[in-house]
């Protein structure tokens, strides 16, 4: 920073700042009057890591990126300090150094006030204060606002995480989080909760015979039976390769056996391929159901489902076995 003058005797006016907008000029321009203006060039940093001070840009623009104190900061700017705009208030209000990372856009001017002169005129007149508490009102907000807003794309790329990218289904993820509680809430409300595991029937026959373009569509034909059948409040996961997974709430066993039937069925009848002349144009699949026993954890659940799925592919495939 290079200065080049005092305020007092350039020709900025006091009322073109911001936090003097509306103060008593008669009692703030003594004060300014030796304030330093200094002239920085474009990309040159601002911040004394040492001192808090007010910065005002007077001619050219700053930008402000995020509070590097948090360890928080990626860089990107949060705001652009144009003339008549101020930054540096909350190291002065906290006496403390700028944290912010201050950098000119373009060559600028600024008006420099040092901590204990900012405090002078905040005493001096009461404009100034009330300039100073809408401003930091307004970036409170435009904080929140902005917090808001990364907490909402936090959640979701959250969410997308969760989903499988095939079948539109969620994934394992999902399950490791939310079974869990699915289960502890069950146990703890005495609700009944049931699973079903299914397996596409010879998959990697399938693939073999009519590729794997194919064989991803044929998952995905799976997993638009399933998502077509059941209730707002059940979950169809993509438990791994040709291997899928329904999480029914507040459903006992024999409802969940019916359910695993009627999916039975509308898995023989979905069509896969569009050409209905290509050889073997339906899939089958195998279930097992499994509903939560007292004291019983998710892993076992999801073992005794996992054992029924086991004895309908040793009955023959395409059919339905229930854990007893």
């Amino acid at each position: 920073m290079k200065p080049i003058g005092a305020f007092g005797a350039s020709a900025y006016q006091i009322q073109s700042l911001q936090l003097f907008r509306g103060a008593d000029s008669l009692r703030i321009a003594p004060l300014l009057q030796d304030c330093p203006i200094v002239q920085v060039e474009q990309g040159e940093v601002v911040t004394d890591p040492q001192r808090a001070r007010l910065y005002i840009v007077l001619r050219g623009a700053l930008s402000v990126a995020a509070d590097t104190s948090t360890g928080m900061s990626d860089g990107t700017t949060i705001s652009k300090i144009l003339p008549g705009e101020s930054v540096g208030e909350q190291a002065v209000l906290d006496d403390e150094a700028n944290q912010a990372s201050i950098t000119a856009l373009e060559q600028s001017e600024l008006l420099v006030i040092e901590s204990e002169l900012a405090w002078q005129l905040i005493d001096a007149a009461n404009g100034v204060a009330r300039n100073l508490l809408r401003l930091l009102s307004f970036r409170i907000r435009a904080a929140n606002a902005q917090l808001r807003r990364r907490q909402k794309l936090g959640e979701f790329y959250r969410q997308l995480s969760m989903v499988d990218g095939l079948t539109g289904l969620y994934n394992r993820a999902w399950l490791n989080d939310f079974l869990p509680q699915l289960v502890a809430s069950a146990q703890a409300t005495g609700q009944p909760l049931s699973l079903i595991m299914l397996d596409i029937d010879h998959f990697k026959k399938f693939n073999d015979s009519h590729g794997h373009l194919q064989g991803d569509q044929a998952l995905r034909t799976a997993a638009q039976v399933l998502t077509g059948a059941l209730r707002p409040t059940d979950f169809a996961v993509r438990y791994g390769g040709e291997e899928m997974m329904v999480v029914l709430p507040d459903t006992n066993v024999q409802v969940a056996e019916a359910v695993a039937v009627r999916l039975c069925q509308r898995m023989r009848d979905a069509i896969v391929f569009s050409d209905m002349r290509q050889p073997l144009p339906h899939i089958t699949s195998s279930f097992g159901v499994a509903a939560l026993a007292p004291s019983q954890d998710e892993t076992s659940l999801i073992a005794a489902a996992d054992a029924a799925l086991y004895r309908a592919k040793e009955s023959g495939r395409n059919c339905v076995e229930v854990s007893r």
